[in-house]
């Protein structure tokens, strides 16, 4: 059997963090097997559409190397891949429904469905549409509802839930799973208006774009009896279901904006490769089965498996994220990464920008750092010759120390291309330096490097030094000095 998998979002807003990682699961399942993944825009809630949504969900799919066989931008021979486009289908088989007795017509206006809640609710039961009382063709008869219909009166098309039937499925992550039909809800399948609802649109889109396994987030457990029935009700067999567990916050309630970037275009424009987003997405309820934490695209595909998913939410570690970024910042050639941060350079009027010194710099820098534009403020002291100002603190622990002075102008004397382009040369050179003054290595060093630099802590100092060159070098000691 060919495995078919599906990411089916809804266009009501921009992709979040947890539809990346359901798209990606999906996407690795299919690659390691050797199968197809498909693109499905689930739109047919008209209500709370967003525009440009669709266009932002693919281009973030697109930027995070998730990629689909068939969908509504690639085409494919299992389409219209939008299902709004399809509409005509779902009116057939919901009526197919009703010729075979799973479905029945209901004519229940919204106030009289909320009386009858209302009612439920005051005796303690759970919210639940009672076919026994309302006015739907069992209580109203065949004659009465066939009259009604040859009106054009308003109703809806529910599913008929087995009463005293146990509704049973197995889920690849969570087992065997069992709901009771007397606690299932007779699902509406087409609304008033004739628009499908998710759970009718969702297996007949399934069955005829012959998906295998449906991946999707732990969310949709409760809704899965219901389309087991459909499946049922149509003779149709139900593909393998996963339910993938919930991201959380760090303080374990269900991951929302309040605790920080949820949209994938927040961390897109926060500077995350998106490779480091998606090995660590894919780790957030899965596990290889080792300690290893850093993948390849090509690894994630051959290590994934819904064997190792785990069932319990997965804490989204902000933290670890940015550690993660950091661990691929460290792994890129640096003249590829030159390359990305030369705009950003050239737009605050840096002089030092060539593409070569550049990546010399980041270098030499990136292990302080997580993101690339960090590069930028980090080490701007390489990048120009308007150092940022001193706190007066800090340009009081330099000023009028004649002790330091003396230490400055023996290293300020000595300094010239060859004691800065090898490193035993500079420790020798900052040892006399210190020794002449009377200073310890370390007591000359931290100062040395606020001259230089105006940062307190910073990269190494002698690759520091080296790259800014004796010239550079000794026109900041000498305003120093002066």
């Amino acid at each position: 059997m060919s495995v078919r998998v599906r990411f089916a979002p809804s266009p009501t807003g921009f992709l979040h963090i947890g539809s990346l990682r359901t798209a990606l699961y999906n996407y690795l399942f299919a690659k390691h097997h050797g199968g197809v993944c498909i693109l499905r825009i689930e739109d047919t809630d008209r209500t709370r559409l967003v525009e440009g949504a669709i266009e932002e969900q693919i281009s973030s799919l697109a930027w995070a190397g998730v990629t689909f066989d068939e969908g509504p931008h690639v085409g494919g021979s299992h389409g219209p891949y939008t299902q709004s486009e399809r509409f005509d289908l779902y009116r057939t088989y919901g009526m197919q429904l009703v010729e075979n007795g799973s479905a029945y017509y209901a004519f229940d206006t919204s106030e009289e469905l909320d009386a009858m809640r209302v009612r439920q609710q005051a005796a303690g039961i759970a919210p639940k549409y009672d076919r026994s009382t309302m006015r739907n063709q069992f209580t109203l008869g065949e004659h009465e509802t066939q009259r009604l219909l040859a009106e054009n009166a308003q109703h809806v098309i529910r599913l008929k839930v087995p009463l005293h039937v146990d509704v049973r499925f197995h889920d690849e992550i969570r087992g065997d799973v069992v709901f009771a039909g007397r606690e299932i809800d007779d699902q509406i399948l087409l609304k008033s208006d004739g628009f499908p609802t998710y759970h009718l649109a969702n297996v007949v889109d399934d069955h005829l774009m012959e998906i295998t396994h449906v991946i999707r987030a732990e969310e949709w457990l409760p809704s899965t009896p219901k389309h087991v029935l459909l499946y049922e009700a149509f003779g149709w067999k139900a593909p393998t279901f996963a339910h993938v567990p919930l991201l959380l916050n760090p303080d374990r309630s269900k991951m929302s904006k309040r605790h920080g970037d949820v949209m994938v275009r927040d961390f897109r424009e926060k500077g995350f490769f998106p490779d480091a987003l998606v090995n660590f997405v894919a780790l957030c309820g899965w596990n290889p089965g080792t300690d290893r934490e850093i993948f390849s695209h090509d690894e994630l595909i051959e290590a994934f498996s819904l064997e190792r998913v785990n069932k319990a939410g997965a804490v989204f570690d902000y933290k670890k994220l940015d550690w993660m970024n950091g661990e691929y910042l460290k792994s890129r050639d640096p003249h590829e990464l030159a390359s990305e941060l030369l705009p950003a350079l050239t737009a605050r009027g840096y002089q030092y920008i060539e593409p070569a010194y550049v990546a010399a710099v980041i270098a030499l820098v990136r292990e302080r750092v997580h993101f690339l534009k960090d590069v930028t403020d980090f080490a701007d002291y390489l990048f120009g010759d308007v150092l940022s100002p001193l706190s007066d603190e800090l340009a009081a622990s330099i000023s009028g120390n004649d002790t330091l002075r003396t230490a400055v102008k023996t290293f300020r004397d000595g300094l010239n291309d060859a004691t800065i382009a090898d490193l035993d040369a500079f420790k020798g050179l900052s040892q006399s330096a210190a020794e002449s003054a009377g200073l310890k290595m370390g007591a000359f060093m931290k100062p040395l490097r606020l001259i230089l630099t105006h940062r307190e802590v910073g990269a190494d100092l002698f690759g520091t030094v080296h790259l800014l060159g004796a010239q550079r070098c000794s026109v900041r000691l000498d305003s120093f000095l002066s």
